[in-house]
């Protein structure tokens, strides 16, 4: 038999983000509780920011009766000359049982003690009580309350409870708050409590308390607003999913509202307005005509006819926001930038001052822009003379907005607020821009420098960074990577790609090693293979096969990859890598490294013949890429299969033996300067 089971937690307003990085959790708990106490049933988890809430269509009245049985120790050490033992006595106790209760059972091929018991299901009314402090308990928000006198603690205060299965209300009591048959609506409908009459009748009731109990319903609601608003202001709201979720959690009456500020405050950059609006007021940025505009939208969760003073407040709150912005704005670029005072602030414990990581990374910067300056050159149109210098000043200014007023009250904008003041100054745009682009890619797929100088000036930044910590022995183990080193490896590797940079990790480490206190260096070698192979998007045995093969290039690598798993990919090449399998595991009894030479003179069947010529044929091809190049090394497969059905390699004439064994070693070299087939999986 099932009943229909509500429960509200009424509290006082949840604060949105520790609520919302949980909600999957606490779905997640309530899921396995039930299935602790055999009482597993769909429900459904909602939110609002005062209540949590269970509602199960149909929960089960009772447990279902269950058998237990119990195995105990084998006979032989349960009774000793008639008599039981301490062990089966034990066994006996544990059943509640005497021990003339027990039987006989098997286990594992032994005569062993056995007890079935039959236990009756209990009441689901009976079990709430102690499931909801299982649940309540599991809820880790992180920081959380106390109140009164109370030693324990939740996220907030719990004001109300209601516990109602099918029509009776079953008594909970959690924080000293005792469940009734009461809710509280918004508070702008009503104060006081408001009595349910059954499980029925409780959305309608909050809804004429201007409670939206469903999440999804309440975010609907926001965005169906937002179009209208959209069409009747011709404006386009910024629609930040994130923000959206908050503002979903801290609303149960949703209404978006358009605001305006004074058009002077446009002379902040964009980022500045949308930060202040998000940050402090969580308020949506509106543009028109593909620029910000001197509007933002409000999701108010006030419930009145008229919403003309709830705009005035909003706008008379955000005023001194974008007020405090402008003063830093223009007294930053009244300041000018300057690394001053960045010689006391320290980097890390070790490695210096943000000084100290400026001038190392300006000698990383310069050094690369040698190895690339052909391309820098290229895309720029600017001499080296020229390139070196802006380099410098691009490195030297890079950091010079953490001691800006704005960056100092939105840290978020460091980098951005430096491209904004060098661009006033008058600096150069290569400049500038590096500036801007100076901490790309901030993650997995985010977006790369749009130019190789100013990747160079990110890669410097990530590269000190990386030896640095590496020389201090701040290196990631396990999951723990609190300075993101693994970020930094996987955005050095696609800014590689992206600008098909030569990147040779045994040469770049040589030529930067020197700037930090000697440390072993094959550990971040290790730890840099390590990352290509998890950033790499291919099959993980033909990333092996390339790494196998020994190259050192990241760029070479990334190529070997893409062009190798292109081949391997396709849905014919499994039963062609038998031939291919077959030259690796003949050659493993070659030594590559010695002079492989092949005496054509010694071939005795047409197939060597028509072997070594193909093969001639590959080696002395020029090819466009890797790809190209693999297609003719496994091309080969005719001659190879008619090779190994003629041809006796392992023949008992030790020179001819030799020679043969030269022939497939040699195909397998020339496989391996790209990648060792032996390692490729299929």
């Amino acid at each position: 038999m099932t009943q229909p089971l509500l429960i509200e937690i009424g509290v006082e307003e949840l604060p949105a983000i520790p609520l919302l990085k949980i909600v999957k959790n606490i779905e997640r708990s309530w899921e396995n509780i039930l299935e602790e106490y055999k009482l597993s049933t769909a429900f459904e988890f909602i939110y609002t920011p005062r209540r949590l809430v269970l509602k199960h269509t149909e929960m089960p009245v009772k447990q279902e009766d269950s058998s237990v049985e119990f195995f105990g120790p084998p006979m032989l050490a349960a009774v000793k000359e008639g008599e039981p033992t301490q062990a089966a006595l034990g066994f006996a106790r544990k059943c509640g049982v005497d021990f003339e209760a027990l039987g006989r059972g098997e286990k594992n091929g032994k005569e062993v003690l056995y007890f079935k018991k039959e236990e009756k299901g209990s009441d689901t009314a009976s079990l709430l009580q102690e499931m909801l402090e299982k649940w309540i308990a599991s809820m880790a928000f992180g920081k959380m309350m106390r109140w009164g006198s109370r030693s324990d603690e939740f996220i907030r205060p719990i004001r109300w409870i209601q516990v109602r299965l099918g029509q009776n209300s079953v008594p909970v009591e959690l924080f000293g708050v005792h469940s009734d048959t009461k809710t509280h609506v918004h508070r702008m409908v009503s104060y006081d409590a408001v009595e349910v009459p059954n499980i029925d009748a409780y959305e309608g009731i909050l809804a004429e308390g201007a409670v939206m109990l469903h999440p999804k319903e309440r975010e609907s609601v926001i965005l169906a607003e937002f179009d209208a608003l959209e069409s009747e202001h011709n404006i386009i709201i910024e629609r930040d999913r994130a923000l959206l979720a908050e503002v979903v959690a801290i609303t149960e009456n949703p209404k978006a509202l358009v605001g305006t500020f004074d058009e002077l405050f446009l002379e902040l950059p964009p980022e500045v307005i949308i930060t202040s609006m998000k940050e402090h007021q969580r308020y949506f940025p509106v543009f028109e005509h593909g620029k910000i505009a001197n509007k933002f939208v409000v999701v108010s969760n006030a419930y009145t006819d008229d919403y003309t003073k709830v705009v005035a407040g909003n706008e008379r709150v955000l005023k001194p926001r974008l007020a405090d912005g402008l003063f830093f704005y223009r007294n930053d670029l009244k300041n000018g930038l300057s690394t001053g005072g960045l010689e006391k602030v320290q980097f890390i414990d070790g490695l210096g001052t943000l000084a100290d990581k400026i001038i190392r990374e300006q000698n990383i910067a310069i050094r690369l822009l040698a190895l690339y300056m052909d391309k820098v050159e290229t895309a720029t149109g600017k001499s080296s003379a020229e390139l070196e210098k802006l380099m410098d000043r691009a490195v030297n200014l890079a950091k010079a907005d953490l001691m800006s007023e704005m960056v100092y009250e939105f840290t978020e904008l460091q980098g951005l607020m430096g491209y904004y003041y060098a661009k006033a100054l008058g600096e150069d745009e290569l400049v500038y821009n590096a500036i801007k682009e100076q901490y790309m890619p901030v993650g997995e797929g985010a977006e790369l420098p749009s130019s190789i100088f100013s990747s160079i000036v990110a890669m410097s930044a990530k590269l000190d960074t990386l030896f640095g910590l590496f020389s201090v022995g701040k290196i990631p183990t396990g999951s723990k990577d609190p300075f993101a080193l693994r970020r930094a490896v996987n955005g050095i590797v696609r800014i590689i790609i992206e600008y098909d940079l030569p990147f040779n990790i045994d040469d770049i480490i040589t030529l930067l090693k020197g700037e930090y206190e000697a440390f072993d260096t094959d550990l971040l070698k290790d730890f840099i293979i390590e990352r290509i192979n998890k950033s790499l998007d291919a099959n993980p045995s033909v990333i092996a096969a390339v790494l196998a093969s020994g190259e050192k290039d990241v760029n070479e690598i990334a190529k070997k990859v893409a062009a190798l798993n292109e081949i391997v990919s396709a849905d014919t090449f499994k039963e062609q890598f038998s031939t291919f399998k077959r030259v690796a595991n003949i050659s493993k009894d070659v030594d590559l490294e010695s002079d492989l030479t092949i005496d054509t003179s010694l071939f005795k069947e047409d197939a060597e013949i028509s072997l070594y010529n193909a093969y001639e044929k590959v080696i002395n091809s020029t090819y466009n890429d890797y790809r190209q190049e693999l297609e003719a090394l496994f091309g080969l497969k005719r001659e190879l299969d008619s090779y190994f059905d003629n041809v006796m390699v392992n023949t008992e004439d030790e020179v001819l033996k030799a020679n043969r064994l030269h022939t497939i070693g040699s195909i397998y070299k020339t496989f391996k300067s790209v990648a060792d087939i032996k390692e490729i999986t299929v």
